[in-house]
């Protein structure tokens, strides 16, 4: 380099320069992680819908010209009319179809989105311990999620809302109190993998505690598992409070769900289809945007694929 001078010196560090200007910027795996979710038509047009569909369900209200619980006597029965903007409809008391579909789609978004949170923070927190302290530790706390896979799942929600009433705040409880076995094996998996890891050991070495470990080094790295099957839960979360309303053991009068409208659609769908069809179609299209957006998450969010 010593020799380089003058002209040569020049066309050199324009040369460094231009090499640096084309090589391509380093992202984050956030970064790419939303790069590749957004290449995703799939994932993104049912992102799209399933955020119109909450919107609706929020300010619908506030447009429609008839409340949930409001009885119109000369409009009983009566298929979508626009003239007296019954939309969709009414069904066997009166009641406009439109108005009780947002609220029966608040209410099922609400209880998805408890329950979730509630099985996802138990799940995470329980397999996070029991992979790190490993041992007798984590055999006693996995035979425990064992015995709890081998009994009926849908027979604990059920004596659940039998003791405790049929209180959405204790639906919303009782489901994601029941739904976080998968979510603790899933993390108990990752954390096994984790804690062999280099930057955990130097924790060790530093004096770091082992709740401070779990905390600041295994539960951020377990984000991407977390997210993914926090997603597929919720699916599965309104099937089962659908599932309990059609039973009768769900959301209750003069509250509605989604569950619920189905299952009255249901018991009068030979004349009036209206009452079941509508319902159904909300359900079945939050339910393929939830899966899809799901799957767009896992492949976006998985190692094997950067």
């Amino acid at each position: 380099m010593a020799g380089i001078t003058g002209k040569d010196a020049t066309l050199t560090r324009y040369a460094e320069q231009l090499e640096e200007l084309d090589a391509p910027k380093g992202r984050s795996l956030t970064q790419d992680a939303m790069r590749r979710l957004m290449r995703n038509k799939a994932a993104m047009v049912s992102l799209f819908i399933l955020a119109a569909i909450v919107i609706i369900a929020i300010v619908g209200p506030f447009f429609v010209p008839w409340e949930g619980g409001k009885v119109d006597w000369t409009a009983i029965r009566k298929p979508p009319d626009f003239e007296k903007m019954h939309y969709l409809g009414t069904d066997q008391n009166g009641r406009d179809l439109l108005a009780r579909l947002l609220q029966g789609t608040q209410m099922s978004l609400m209880v998805a989105g408890v329950a979730t949170f509630v099985s996802v923070f138990i799940g995470v927190v329980y397999g996070a311990v029991a992979g790190y302290f490993g041992g007798r530790v984590d055999a006693l706390m996995m035979r425990f999620v064992d015995i709890m896979y081998a009994l009926p799942y849908i027979l604990f929600v059920i004596i659940l809302v039998v003791i405790f009433g049929r209180s959405p705040i204790l639906l919303f409880v009782g489901i994601g109190a029941l739904e976080w076995l998968t979510m603790a094996r899933i993390v108990r998996g990752q954390t096994l993998t984790l804690k062999e890891r280099e930057f955990i050991e130097a924790a060790k070495a530093g004096g770091a505690k082992p709740w401070t470990i779990i905390w600041r080094h295994i539960l951020p790295n377990l984000t991407g598992p977390v997210v993914i099957y926090a997603t597929l839960t919720i699916p599965e979360i309104i099937i089962t409070e659908s599932f309990l309303s059609y039973l009768g053991l769900g959301v209750q009068e003069p509250q509605t769900s989604l569950g619920t409208l189905i299952s009255n659609g249901a018991s009068v769908a030979e004349v009036m289809p209206w009452l079941l069809v509508f319902p159904a179609i909300v359900l079945i299209t939050m339910l393929l945007c939830l899966t899809y957006v799901g799957d767009g998450l896992r492949d976006a969010l998985d190692p094997k694929d950067r």
